[in-house]
């Protein structure tokens, strides 16, 4: 496949029917006189149900905030913002585990959350630990298990949220590269195909173009959508293949060209 062929820019489409994410004119402010920050403005996004998008740009662009906002922890200053489906799970840098309780514990608080019993819940936890290769670890503690497994441990909580929109920031920065490339196969296993609506934001372009349906590339701050690739090489894809580095190198291109222009309107 060639690379024009792999990787289409366009603008924001049109609005269709059914998304399970939809942001309008989305806005945030920080404080209020000379020293308040605008994070976002005049955002606009669209996320299809079953849909993997990953959100890219530079530090401070307000990639983090949108999720926050997505996610509910934090209000719009102007703009809409509509998450349909029955849940939102929202996985961190940091797998955000209680030292305390045990990975298979871990899980089962949120089925807890949910309100299933717990015979069922057990149950429930165990198979969401094999699913992402841990059913070996359900009674270790987080100072007893790697990053990795960590990290796996708080996609398998995530999930037992039965969410329908899974929001991730930078769920995987912090890992060595064999580590991070076991997680993508393992996460697009579990995604595929389309099991739920992804958004994850991350520095990696590479990473970006390995997992995504398609890539936003937010402008400098204050946020706004600048870019937007559709990702077309067949999965499933490796990070180290010349097409998923070749659409990296473009938009590596295109990023740094937009920090360049932030600092000449500076």
């Amino acid at each position: 496949m060639s690379t024009a062929s792999a990787l289409s820019k366009a603008t924001a489409d049109p609005p269709s029917s059914g998304a399970t994410v939809s942001a309008r004119g989305l806005s945030v402010r920080y404080g209020s006189g000379p020293g308040a920050v605008l994070a976002l403005e005049g955002l606009d996004l669209e996320v299809r149900p079953g849909e993997f998008v990953c959100v890219i740009g530079a530090s401070g662009c307000g990639k983090s905030t949108l999720l926050q906002v997505l996610a509910g922890l934090d209000r719009p200053s102007a703009g809409t913002v509509s998450v349909e489906g029955r849940h939102t799970a929202l996985m961190f840098q940091e797998a955000a585990l209680f030292p305390w309780l045990t990975a298979a514990a871990n899980v089962e608080l949120a089925l807890r959350l949910r309100g299933m019993a717990k015979p069922e819940r057990r149950q429930k936890a165990r198979e969401l630990l094999a699913l992402v290769q841990l059913e070996g670890s359900a009674e270790r503690r987080p100072h007893q298990l790697s990053g990795g497994m960590r990290q796996r441990v708080a996609l398998a909580r995530a999930l037992a949220q039965d969410a329908d929109l899974l929001l991730m920031d930078e769920p995987f920065s912090a890992l060595d590269a064999m580590t991070r490339d076991a997680l993508h196969q393992e996460l697009e296993l579990l995604w595929h195909p389309g099991r739920f609506s992804v958004i994850f934001v991350t520095h990696n372009v590479r990473e970006a173009v390995r997992l995504a349906d398609r890539v936003i590339l937010l402008r400098s701050r204050p946020g706004r959508v600048a870019r937007e690739y559709t990702i077309s090489i067949d999965r499933p894809r490796r990070h180290n293949t010349n097409e998923v580095g070749e659409l990296a190198r473009q938009i590596t291109d295109d990023l740094l060209e937009e920090v360049r222009s932030h600092g000449r309107r500076s």
